[in-house]
């Protein structure tokens, strides 16, 4: 008799996980400091902002009160649905894992930071939809934006869909999918093609450096 897949369940990030989405979202970063005349920071900087909840960065790091964060998310998002959303583009090898995990019968969930319309807008045009049980994000008003109440979400609506999510486990890129996932008592691997950095991935339960490594990771 054949052994069961290791995994019942696999969530997936977004932004540095399935799609290299980061010329988007660093375009519309700079549109939003030229916007309101500050300086822009360089992209090295601007990548930092890519993972945890962008309302978050502009408090943290521009040290914004809670009026300027939300004006400050509010410009940022009307340029990315404008000009930035659709200019990513899926990671090499990353459908061909999507595809095995389904032929497999895994069910697949999106867990992502990003709002969720946003990233189901992102999912259609790339035409990865098809692939998800359940895609969760954060919601527009921010009352759903850690990345551990969007990882439960996900797991709730795959349970609701039926499925089982006793052996899950997040696909992610940064020390946020990590700390997410232990959060709601999964395990998480981090992909190195993402936006993170080695020291990110300490409390992961393995780091994977491509989408071969993964699947086999996921499937064996």
């Amino acid at each position: 008799m054949s052994s069961p897949q290791p995994y019942d369940a696999v969530l997936f990030d977004l932004d540095g996980t399935l799609i290299d989405s980061a010329p988007g979202i660093i375009d519309s970063l700079e549109e939003t400091f030229r916007h309101f005349g500050w300086a822009v920071p360089p992209r090295s900087e601007l990548m930092h902002y890519i993972g945890p909840p962008l309302i978050d960065s502009f408090r943290r790091r521009l040290g914004l009160d809670e009026e300027d964060a939300w004006e400050t998310l509010r410009v940022y998002r009307q340029d990315y649905r404008r000009d930035g959303a659709f200019d990513a583009a899926i990671f090499p090898g990353i459908v061909g894992v999507l595809d095995q995990l389904s032929s497999a019968g895994v069910p697949l969930a999106v867990a992502t930071s990003k709002p969720e319309s946003q990233a189901i807008r992102i999912l259609d045009h790339l035409n990865l939809s098809k692939y998800f049980a359940v895609i969760s994000g954060a919601t527009e008003d921010e009352t759903r934006s850690t990345k551990a109440d969007i990882v439960g979400h996900a797991l709730i609506g795959l349970r609701n869909a039926g499925h089982s999510t006793d052996r899950a486990i997040l696909v992610g890129d940064r020390v946020y999918d990590v700390e997410g996932a232990a959060a709601q008592g999964i395990p998480a691997v981090i992909v190195e093609w993402g936006y993170g950095s080695p020291t990110e991935a300490v409390d992961a339960v393995a780091t994977v450096y491509s989408a071969d490594q993964l699947r086999t990771f996921l499937l064996n």
